[in-house]
């Protein structure tokens, strides 16, 4: 008969810990440089530049009866056309909303033709400012909503937005506004002067700009570098 052999108990080595990883004080991070920040502009900037957006956006509707200048396809400041719908939504503020709607159809097209450019962040517009100053603009005009005031009595030269659509008399105020020198670009008519520090003289040369209207938009723009 074989001989059994005794099974030796083994012995399991507990495994070594991890050496301590010595304790380090963190490193203080790095300042993060903010932007500058444009300081609040006073309300009757912020309503002359308003003023510029919203009579482009009036005039550059296509839908209306008759037709303006076609730049975006909104009947939105016309009698049988959004005025109707907003009349009937917003009773005490629809002269107001239509505006604001005609502005934001505006700022969408301005925000394509920019796109199309690699340093699309580097161009200002008559609808874009940069950050601040666009916020601004926004909450000013929501300023103006609430109060219920007729746009055209707040800002009596909206009033132009009342009288039937005459396409050389806008043309004219656009040129009346600044002397301007553009070049083409790929976005459209780039300003070759630099921009003026002061955002109202800044918004009058890129509303002047927009001279001699084609019937696409012309997207004028000045180009900066951050």
């Amino acid at each position: 008969m074989a001989s059994t052999k005794s099974k030796q108990s083994r012995r399991v080595k507990p495994a070594k810990e991890p050496p301590e990883a010595e304790a380090r004080p963190l490193s203080a991070a790095e300042p993060v440089e903010a932007p500058p920040k444009v300081p609040a502009l006073p309300p009757d900037v912020l309503d002359q530049i308003l003023v510029l957006q919203l009579l482009v956006a009036w005039a550059g509707e296509g839908k209306t009866d008759p037709p303006r200048l076609g730049w975006w396809r909104t009947s939105l400041v016309d009698e049988f056309g959004g005025e109707d719908l907003f009349a009937r939504l917003m009773p005490r503020t629809w002269r107001w909303a239509v505006l604001e709607a005609a502005r934001i159809a505006a700022r969408t097209v301005d925000a394509a033709a920019r796109s199309h450019a690699a340093d699309g962040d580097q161009l200002l517009s008559l609808f874009h400012f940069g950050f601040s100053i666009d916020e601004q603009l926004d909450d000013r005009l929501a300023e103006r909503k609430r109060s219920t005031e007729d746009p055209a009595e707040a800002l009596p030269d909206l009033a132009l937005t009342r009288k039937p659509w005459d396409p050389a008399r806008f043309a004219g105020w656009l040129t009346s506004l600044a002397p301007v020198t553009t070049a083409p670009s790929s976005v459209g008519r780039r300003l070759k002067s630099e921009p003026p520090a002061d955002p109202v003289a800044m918004a009058r040369m890129l509303a002047a700009a927009m001279a001699p209207v084609t019937d696409r938009y012309p997207a004028p723009h000045f180009k900066v570098e951050r």
